[in-house]
């Protein structure tokens, strides 16, 4: 075989690779659709619409990251709309009590009082055996109606939030905005984390089989404790760069963004039965809902079918999940038939 010869054998094995992955499977869609949409609308793929697209995907593909580490537990929070929406208000009202406090400190100071909130899920679910979906359901309420409660009407204004802290959600470092940045650097840490520590490897042998985690010495309750802190400081952060994304705050802010989170979750490929996907696929996810939805926008189609395409690709990525466990199932019975 001639060196042309084997390059070529080893590009299409690398090519058959990347399209039996869903990451894979997701890029290839995400550029399909660009394609499509592009040959209608040329704006399409303009530097402002490519930076809009960005901005708007950040917020949800930073809250992807928690999501993924719940789902891939078997688990799911349903609160991180109403913690981001609670520490959107709160770092706003920072700025205002505390003239020249410094944005860093109320960064931090976000990420603290989500922690907060995310360990009150963590509390009633890992050690006071809530079932997650009634817990999350639960605080999600409450964390709103506490918040609503706190506003009372008023809202955080851009003129009372600092120029520097604003031009996180605005500015662009080598074209990529800011805020981009900051979803790029934790989706490699969240990456790494749950491929290469023991923590990560945990949180996967928790959602493949719980008991079988609990006979090999995993501390279950400990990493659903762990997964659900997670879960609400990545909300916190969110809450902070609400903030600074778009300036002006109420109550409302980040309302009804889980359902968003969550379908893209799985749509990226994390499983709703737990163990499988990764946060790369995850925050693909959320790139490949964001371009579906901003193709909507430029072809001028109603709102609500926005939501409904949602939904129907949050159907078909579980049925597709479900499909794929199924088949993995049956060659497995057929490898041990005959063994």
């Amino acid at each position: 075989m001639t060196k042309e010869m084997k390059s070529a054998a080893a590009g299409q094995r690398w090519l058959s690779a990347v399209l039996r992955s869903r990451e894979g499977n997701l890029v290839l869609l995400i550029a399909v659709l660009t394609l499509l949409t592009t040959s209608l609308n040329p704006r399409f793929i303009s530097p402002q619409s490519l930076k809009d697209l960005m901005l708007n995907v950040s917020i949800i593909a930073l809250l992807v990251l928690g999501q993924t580490v719940i789902i891939l537990m078997r688990q799911i929070d349903l609160s991180i709309s109403s913690i981001a929406g609670i520490t959107a208000f709160f770092s706003g009202t920072l700025f205002i009590n505390y003239p020249g406090i410094p944005s860093l400190a109320v960064v931090l100071i976000a990420i603290l009082a989500g922690l907060l909130l995310g360990g009150v899920n963590a509390a009633l679910i890992a050690w006071g055996r809530i079932p997650a979906l009634i817990t999350t359901l639960g605080t999600l309420y409450i964390f709103r109606g506490a918040n609503y409660a706190w506003v009372h009407g008023r809202q955080v204004n851009a003129v009372n939030v600092p120029g520097s802290f604003l031009a996180i959600g605005t500015s662009t470092f080598v074209g990529i905005p800011i805020l981009t940045w900051i979803v790029l650097i934790l989706l490699v840490v969240f990456a790494i984390g749950l491929r290469q520590y023991r923590v990560g490897r945990e949180f996967y042998a928790i959602g493949s089989n719980p008991n079988a985690a609990v006979l090999a010495g995993i501390n279950v309750s400990r990493r659903l404790a762990t997964g659900f802190l997670i879960s609400g400081a990545i909300a916190g952060l969110a809450g902070a760069l609400w903030l600074a994304r778009f300036g002006t705050v109420d109550a409302t802010a980040a309302e009804g963004i889980e359902l968003s989170v969550i379908t893209s979750t799985v749509v990226g490929g994390v499983a709703i039965t737990g163990g499988v996907g990764s946060v790369v696929g995850a925050v693909l996810g959320a790139l490949l809902l964001s371009v579906f939805s901003s193709t909507l926008v430029f072809l001028r189609v109603p709102s609500f079918w926005q939501q409904a395409f949602q939904g129907a690709m949050l159907l078909l990525a579980i049925a597709a999940d479900a499909y794929l466990a199924h088949r993995h199932a049956l060659r497995l019975r057929v490898k041990w038939s005959h063994v």
